[in-house]
Order: C-alpha cells, then sequence, then structure tokens
C-alpha cells in the first residue's frame, strides 16, 4: 500500500516556459511492464498539480502508446492547454527514455449546478463480505503472477459472479461486476481518491470480454494490451470504502475488444464511467 502512494506522490522538477515536469517511479510488477493504471493516475496526478484547488477533474481520455518499464521511472510533462471561467484543459505526456508511453488529456471543472440523475446500481449483486478475497481464490498457486494478485496488490477485488483468473465459471456473458476499495485507509485528499479510482479502473475492465468467450487469465499464449482509456467522474467517492465496478462489453472483433464500466459508491450513487478498448490475441478459435 505504502508503494502506492509513493507511486502517486511525484515529484515536481519545476516549470518551462511551455510545460510543467514531474517524475514518479515505477511500481514492481511481475511481468517487468509498468501497471497501465499506475500511469492514467500519476498523469492525472501531474495535470492536477497545475490547476487551482478548487477545480476538480470531471474527464480524461487516454492512449497507451508502449508498454512501460518497471525498472525506470516516468517523466511527466504536461501542457496547460486552456483555463477559462470555469474549466481548465490539461495535456500529460509521459515519457521514458525520451520516448512517450501515454498521452493524456484531462478537463477539470468548477463546482457547479445543474440537471442531476443517474443510472441505478444493479439490485441483485451480493454483499462484498459474502465474495472470496483474490488471496482465497489464489492461495493453491504457487506462481509469481498468482502471488502479487493475491497480497501486494493495493485494492481488494471481489468478483461477481466469480474471478476468471483460472477458469471461467457458470454463464459465458459480457457482463460482470467487482466489488473493490484499498487494503488500507487512504488520506483524505480527494484529489488523490479520483487519482486512485482511476488505477483501480483499469484492473479488471478487460474481463467482460474474456468472459464472455470463457477465456482465463491464464490462458497459454493468451496477449492482452490496453489500447485507450477514458474515464468520466460524475460524483466524490472514497476509493479506501466498498464500491462496485459494473462492467460490460458490447463488441470484440479484429483483435480489439471494447468495454465499458459504470463504479457505485455502496449505498448505489454512480460515481464515475469508464471505457476502454484493448487489444486481445488468443492463438485458439473458440466460438
Amino acid at each position: 500500500m505504502q508503494g502506492f502512494l509513493t507511486a502517486l506522490d511525484l515529484t515536481d522538477t519545476g516549470a518551462r516556459t511551455d510545460e510543467d515536469i514531474f517524475t514518479g517511479p515505477s511500481q514492481w510488477m511481475p511481468l517487468g511492464r509498468v501497471f497501465g493504471g499506475q500511469v492514467l493516475a500519476q498523469s492525472l496526478v501531474a495535470a492536477m498539480r497545475t490547476v487551482p484547488d478548487d477545480r476538480h477533474v470531471h474527464s480524461m481520455h487516454g492512449y497507451f502508446l508502449r508498454p512501460g518499464d518497471v525498472n525506470h521511472p516516468i517523466t511527466f510533462s504536461v501542457e496547460r492547454i486552456h483555463d477559462g471561467r470555469s474549466f481548465s484543459t490539461r495535456r500529460t505526456q509521459c515519457y521514458q527514455n525520451g520516448v512517450p508511453i501515454l498521452s493524456m488529456i484531462a478537463s477539470f471543472q468548477d463546482s457547479d449546478e445543474g440537471l442531476e440523475h443517474h443510472i441505478e446500481m444493479p439490485a441483485d449483486v451480493p454483499d462484498p463480505e459474502s465474495l472470496p478475497t483474490a488471496q482465497e481464490s489464489l492461495k493453491h498457486i504457487d506462481h509469481g503472477v498468482a502471488r502479487f494478485w493475491s497480497t501486494e496488490r493495493p485494492f481488494d477485488m471481489r468478483h461477481v459472479p466469480s474471478p476468471i483468473y483460472l477458469k471461467v465459471d457458470g454463464e459465458h456473458t459480457s457482463r460482470q461486476a467487482v466489488w473493490m476499495k484499498t487494503f488500507l485507509p487512504m488520506p483524505d485528499d480527494p484529489d488523490l481518491h479520483r487519482a486512485a479510482l482511476a488505477y483501480a479502473s483499469d484492473y479488471s475492465i478487460m474481463e467482460p470480454i474474456l468472459r464472455r468467450h470463457g477465456v482465463a487469465w491464464s490462458s497459454p499464449g493468451l496477449k492482452v494490451a490496453s489500447l485507450d482509456h477514458a474515464m468520466w467522474w460524475h460524483r466524490f467517492g472514497r476509493v479506501d470504502e466498498w464500491l462496485l465496478y459494473v462492467q460490460d462489453s458490447p463488441s470484440a472483433q479484429g483483435g480489439r475488444g471494447l468495454a465499458t464500466g459504470s463504479i457505485f459508491s455502496r449505498e448505489g450513487v454512480l460515481l464515475a464511467t469508464v471505457a476502454q478498448e484493448g487489444m486481445l490475441r488468443v492463438p485458439i478459435v473458440l466460438e
């Protein structure tokens, strides 16, 4: 958990004429590639450092350009594109070894009033306390990735109806849900919670595509990579309290799949919406 907070605590290396520069560490991952959610969250933190304290992120759109290397830090270059009466826009370019690995643009807004509604959270979802933890699901697997998913991620993830780490039980459907929260309490900074929510939003968003086709994460030869990621924050919520991430996949084709997600508080309030397209390569014909 401390490594997670350290990764989001960027170092300000100073402003240049046309950009603000920050650096941040890469968290260790068992396959050597930087977790996409980490660089998304860090790019948001960098952008947040350049806007007034009373303006908060409401949307971001990012493209993953290259895989990041966990053995190297990341440099974040923030361009102050626009500051209006109510909105600010920032572009963050993320670099390793002089080449970009992520390009992200985010919009920030003052607090405002207006029309309000949101979709309802599914009513038939079991409570998170009744579901197995990742550690309980993977405790018999002696493998580096399984150990990492079990004990080293900062978020507690509990799947509905069941995880797809090793196999896909039940109906092969393009819909699933995941209860999630940090294992330990977080600082009260609301922007840190928004960035952490972006971090967690990348964990399982591709799983509805895999579940639809009966493909588990452990399937031999499976290759999955995030291509882009969009997120909209509607209302504030704490990531150290249980959140329900309801996910669906409307389409998969051409070696790519699209998935969407809605993140609710435990009380049923819609906090955020997510969309991601990813590359999925499976070396067997499934259907």
